[in-house]
């Protein structure tokens, strides 16, 4: 089963940047589908980024230009570069691993706290 594990959130002035890795205990990790999601209070969900086993890469338009995903399969890792913040990206971002075929086995990690302001 893979068990995703997020690390890097924190505070951040706006205009500052972050960077969030996700860890992962699959052994198959590079076929899983990866990304990024984040949740402010009071609003739903709403998918960051994601990355595709073989390097593809989508992003929410409100990110575009300042994230950047990145995969490390040797490493079993994900990571989330995050520039030029802004205090409305301050959110709870959960890393997600989602078999490209199966359904089924879709995981989420705990999430960390993002949080810009001055």
């Amino acid at each position: 089963q893979l068990q995703p594990v997020e690390s890097g959130g924190g505070l951040v002035q706006p205009g500052g940047s972050l960077r969030l890795s996700c860890a992962a205990s699959e052994s198959i990790f590079s076929i899983y589908v990866m990304g990024w999601y984040r949740q402010a209070p009071g609003k739903q969900r709403e998918l960051v980024a994601s990355i595709l086993s073989g390097g593809s890469t989508n992003y929410a338009d409100s990110v575009k230009g300042r994230f950047t995903i990145s995969r490390d399969n040797a490493k079993k890792t994900v990571y989330l570069q995050m520039s030029s913040l802004k205090p409305e990206d301050t959110a709870v971002y959960s890393c997600n691993a989602r078999h490209p075929l199966y359904t089924t086995f879709n995981y989420w990690g705990p999430g960390t706290q993002v949080t810009v302001s001055s």
